[in-house]
């Protein structure tokens, strides 16, 4: 395999600090979740496109019928993982929705033993036991605040189950396509998804004040283009349960600017489980990388 000048490992932990900022984004936003989701994406688009255009247009004509096909579920599971996981951010907390949905090596290595039919050992299997009771407790403290929030808290978990299908695509496929054309594959089709589900919807795609299109263009700068693209471009060396794993690391960084930005308050249920699943999964993910 080919070796990378930059140190991925660092790209990775780039990257989740970018991402970290997408939750705290959207709260700022008062557009709907789906219309976030689309400016997201067709900026990002017309960020990458020049460059696309001028320098690797012409790997198209290589993608295979096998490599379109994934990289096009890729793009829907990428689109629909935005819907659920902004909408939850208008039920719940940033603290309580990030760490949810950052759960991703708990579905990346289901993932795997269904596909691949890899076995975990029991220490495994008790980390990742640990870990769901970590989620209860943090959707406990939610119901105690508002039932709203605990609805919140089950779309942050669909929405983690999605981009870790979205990830694990990436693994298999960008070992065979360049970053650029992958992700720009992979963003188009999720922004014709995205266009068709506000047009069904009919979520207003404008007016919107100033500080909004802002908000629509960090969106795609920071998380989508410093963050999504930076981890796929990892995947080429680093496997998706490496990633899942840093990616735990949201949370901390979410949570903090929440706090500082927001003014959201930190529960104790939320500290307390937050560290639960933190611990148990890491546990989880150095068992399993073990064996």
């Amino acid at each position: 395999m080919e070796t990378s000048k930059i140190n991925p490992y660092v790209a990775v932990i780039l990257a989740v600090i970018s991402i970290s900022t997408s939750a705290i984004l959207v709260k700022l936003s008062t557009a709907e979740a789906g219309v976030i989701a689309f400016y997201r994406m067709w900026f990002s688009l017309l960020i990458m496109a020049p460059i696309f255009f001028l320098k690797y247009v012409k790997e198209l004509k290589e993608v295979s019928k096998r490599e379109w096909l994934y990289s096009a579920l890729a793009g829907i599971f990428l689109s629909f993982h935005f819907i659920l996981w902004f909408e939850s951010l208008e039920y719940t907390s940033v603290a309580s929705s990030t760490v949810l949905v950052t759960l991703q090596p708990l579905f990346a290595f289901f993932g795997t033993f269904i596909i691949f039919k890899e076995r975990f050992s029991y220490k495994a299997i008790v980390s990742a036991t640990i870990a769901v009771i970590g989620s209860i407790i943090i959707s406990w403290g939610d119901f105690r605040i508002s039932g709203s929030a605990l609805f919140g808290d089950m779309l942050a978990l669909a929405a983690c189950a999605l981009i870790t299908a979205y990830l694990l695509i990436g693994q298999m496929i960008r070992k065979k396509l360049s970053l650029m054309t992958y992700t720009f594959i992979v963003y188009f089709f999720s922004a014709i998804v995205l266009t068709g589900y506000v047009l069904i919807i009919q979520e207003p795609l404008y007016p919107y004040p100033t500080s909004e299109w802002i908000y629509f263009l960090l969106l795609a700068i920071l998380p989508n283009l410093l963050g999504h693209s930076v981890l796929n471009w990892a995947l080429r060396w680093i496997s998706t349960t490496v990633i899942s794993m840093a990616i735990l690391f949201e949370p901390v960084g979410a949570t903090i600017l929440a706090h500082i930005i927001l003014g959201e308050k930190v529960f104790f249920t939320q500290i307390a489980g937050g560290i639960i699943i933190i611990l148990s999964v890491s546990l989880f993910i150095i068992e399993g990388t073990r064996r």
